[in-house]
């Protein structure tokens, strides 16, 4: 490699914004010295809910020579992801569901990583003749994308936890190239939340305890994406007609006045994911949901947990008409769309109506959680 590493990390960034990436920067494998300490006091809160796997690779997540002892140094990658307009337009929506502005279309893990291959692959060649070995990561691995984003430059963690970036607000996906090449390290971005506290206070579920600390148990987009079981009763009406992921601490966030739409066109929303029709979403079968999401992040919850916050956004529509929509779920094969099912309908039809459906529904019911729904409505 040329001796010039100051001129070969000018062509790496040149390289990188050619593909795609809007900001690439040098993170050094050692720059997460604190980071083994907070993710333990974190864990041992049980503020990982039910991502057991966060536990299990603890080790690895909290220092990257861990997961791979050749990293010498990583480089670090952001694709902006900026939305055309405030997500949040679509709340007051009720007979639509609101979908988190990154899963609008394409599935990023593939968008990126085929970037970060083709990136990978620049690199070895540029760095001959020394020895390049490579290994690249997007959200797929034990990785501290946010820390060591920081650590490079690109923004800093915010206090709602995500990265902010001085040029692209909130809106940035994150990917790693772990490569055994010596770079020199950019330098750290520092916090520039200062007094703010907007991203804290819009929370819907209070999912912030303190400042730079969340818990995953009460947030929307732990509950309507990696929870597997019923949504806490406490917190359904507060997600509103939230039914993948949740922006608002994102979408609040002042630092957005400089924030830009995503020039990657996999990454803008389809016209039909900007704020779909609930009663056709409640409407689909295994099948037509694998179709109807094909391609997109949404696909890999399944259609069960999918219809589940469905039918809680249809149940906080506050639309009596939408009744008939849970009462055709009331008899699903998934217990999970049965419960939701019951909160639906106790909040939309009037009491008559639904002690009829409970009589028939609560004798023949099997499973446990969907009787106690019967119970508690």
């Amino acid at each position: 490699m040329q001796s010039d590493h100051t001129a070969f990390k000018s062509r790496l960034a040149v390289a990188a914004k050619d593909l795609g990436f809007d900001l690439c920067r040098i993170a050094a494998p050692d720059a997460l010295p604190l980071a083994p300490e907070r993710l333990a006091a974190w864990l041992a809160l049980d503020r990982h809910g039910s991502m057991d796997w966060m536990q299990d690779t603890a080790a690895r997540r909290a220092d990257p020579r861990v997961l791979w002892p050749e990293v010498r140094s990583i480089v670090m990658l952001g694709v902006n992801y900026g939305p055309e307009e405030d997500p949040r337009a679509t709340l007051a929506a009720r007979h639509k569901g609101t979908i988190s502005v990154y899963a609008r279309n394409r599935d990023y893990h593939d968008v990126i990583k085929g970037k970060l291959k083709l990136l990978a692959q620049w690199l070895v060649k540029a760095a001959k003749p020394e020895v390049c070995d490579v290994k690249v990561f997007v959200d797929t691995a034990p990785v501290m994308e946010k820390p060591l984003a920081m650590s490079a430059g690109l923004g800093w963690q915010g206090k709602h936890t995500n990265l902010v970036s001085r040029e692209f607000g909130s809106w940035l996906f994150l990917g790693s190239i772990f490569t055994s090449l010596p770079l020199a390290p950019d330098e750290a971005e520092v916090d520039h939340c200062g007094s703010c506290r907007a991203c804290l206070d819009v929370c819907p579920t209070d999912a912030f305890p303190a400042p730079y600390q969340i818990d995953a148990r009460r947030c929307i987009s732990y509950l309507t994406i990696e929870h597997k079981g019923p949504i806490p009763r406490a917190l359904r009406q507060a997600m509103g007609n939230r039914i993948y992921g949740c922006d608002d601490c994102l979408a609040v966030c002042p630092w957005n006045k400089f924030a830009q739409a995503s020039r990657e066109a996999k990454l803008a929303a389809r016209g039909d994911l900007n704020a779909p029709d609930l009663t056709f979403l409640a409407s689909l079968d295994d099948a037509a949901f694998r179709t109807h999401f094909s391609g997109s992040p949404i696909k890999r919850i399944g259609r069960d947990r999918f219809l589940r916050n469905v039918l809680i956004a249809i149940g906080n529509a506050k639309d009596p008409a939408m009744a008939d929509i849970a009462i055709g779920h009331l008899n699903d094969e998934s217990p999970v769309v049965r419960g939701a099912a019951v909160w639906a309908l106790a909040r939309l039809a009037p009491p008559d109506v639904f002690q009829h459906h409970a009589a028939q529904a609560f004798a023949r019911e099997t499973d446990d959680e969907v009787r106690a729904e019967w119970i508690e409505a």
